[in-house]
C-alpha cells in the first residue's frame, strides 16, 4: 500500500502526527506511535493499541520470551483504544486533554517546540 507514513491530524487546540507503518491503513490501524503538539509549542508522546493488538503481541511474546513469556506489556505513554482508526485515535485524545487540560502530563512530555 502506497502512502505517507506520517499524518497529520488538526484538532482545535493541538495536532497529533501519527507514525504509520508500510502496511497500515489509517482506517484500521490498531498499533501507532504519535507526537501531539500543542498551538503554543508543548509536545507529548503516545502509543496507540487496541485490546485486540495487545492481546495478539503478548501471545508473540509468549512464544519468544519477551516480557517473562508475554506475562506483561509495559508502554509509558499506552493509550488504549477499543477501536482502530486514526479518527478514534484522535477522538481519545480530544477528550484526554479536554479532561485533563493542555497543561497536563497525563501522557509523558517531550522537549517543547523551540520555533513557536
Amino acid at each position: 500500500m502506497a502512502h505517507e507514513p506520517l499524518v497529520t491530524v488538526e484538532a482545535a487546540d493541538f495536532s497529533v502526527t501519527y507514525v504509520l507503518g508500510l502496511d497500515d491503513d489509517a482506517d484500521t490501524v490498531e498499533d501507532v506511535d504519535a507526537i501531539i503538539r500543542s498551538h503554543d509549542g508543548k509536545r507529548w508522546s503516545a502509543s496507540f493499541m487496541t485490546p485486540r493488538k495487545i492481546a495478539e503481541v503478548m501471545d508473540r511474546w509468549s512464544t519468544t520470551g519477551e516480557c517473562a513469556g508475554g506475562l506483561y506489556l509495559q508502554i509509558p505513554d499506552l493509550v488504549i483504544v477499543r477501536v482502530g482508526g486514526l479518527e478514534a485515535m484522535t477522538r481519545a485524545l480530544v477528550d484526554l486533554f479536554g479532561e485533563y487540560g493542555m497543561d497536563t502530563n497525563v501522557l509523558p512530555r517531550l522537549a517543547d517546540d523551540e520555533d513557536d
